[in-house]
């Protein structure tokens, strides 16, 4: 299956969305997959594909695939030293709490996406106040273009941040829209947004500074 990363698009389904549905294949050469994957991003239909091994791995060095397609990278970072404050976030002047940032190549800037009962959608985002926290957190001026993604949550504890993959966003984004429920999600996305940053925080590595 293919799943667009643009705003309100049914993203990659998930190994439990797919349970009692026929076997998933490599959109490349239909090899069966795994509940748990790679994926692609094509750059010319903005969309993920899902991938078997062999075929991600074709496209993970620049340049491969005449630059139409790249590999998702499955690194997560994220960098204690240089923590977000409520201050910087608020900056950005985003109305919810949680966010993902990506570069785009294809708009040649950075495009700002929340979960919401429509899927990812686009928020207005400050540039320049971007480039600000660029500057200051190396972590956020570290995600490749197009495949990987700046998170922040912002809660009562504080602000946290990471770089992951972009595939992961928009798993989350599907998610939350089919569990949404009232005006402000409901007790299963509120869960579903704990279990998924609960995730990230035990993949995520500390990012090494450039020496």
């Amino acid at each position: 299956m293919q799943a667009s990363p643009l705003p309100g698009a049914t993203p990659a389904a998930s190994g439990s969305q797919r349970a009692g549905q026929p076997e998933e294949r490599c959109d490349m050469c239909a090899t069966p997959l795994d509940p748990v994957h790679s994926h692609v991003a094509d750059l010319e239909q903005s969309a993920l594909t899902c991938a078997c091994r062999a075929c991600y791995l074709l496209f993970t060095d620049a340049g491969a695939g005449r630059g139409r397609y790249r590999a998702v990278p499955d690194r997560y970072l994220r960098d204690p030293a240089r923590p977000l404050t409520a201050a910087e976030w608020a900056e950005l002047d985003i109305p919810v709490g949680l966010a993902f940032f990506l570069r785009s190549s294809q708009r040649g800037q950075v495009c700002g996406f929340y979960p919401s009962p429509a899927g990812a959608t686009e928020c207005t985002l400050d540039l320049q106040a971007w480039a600000r926290l660029g500057e200051s957190h190396p972590l956020v001026s570290s995600a490749e273009e197009d495949v990987e993604a700046v998170l922040v949550s912002r809660a009562d504890a504080g602000v946290e941040h990471f770089l992951v993959p972009i595939d992961a966003c928009y798993e989350l984004a599907g998610r939350i829209r089919l569990l949404w429920q009232g005006f402000d999600g409901g007790a299963e996305a509120r869960q579903a947004i704990e279990e998924f940053l609960g995730s990230v925080r035990a993949r995520a590595r500390d990012l090494v500074p450039e020496t």
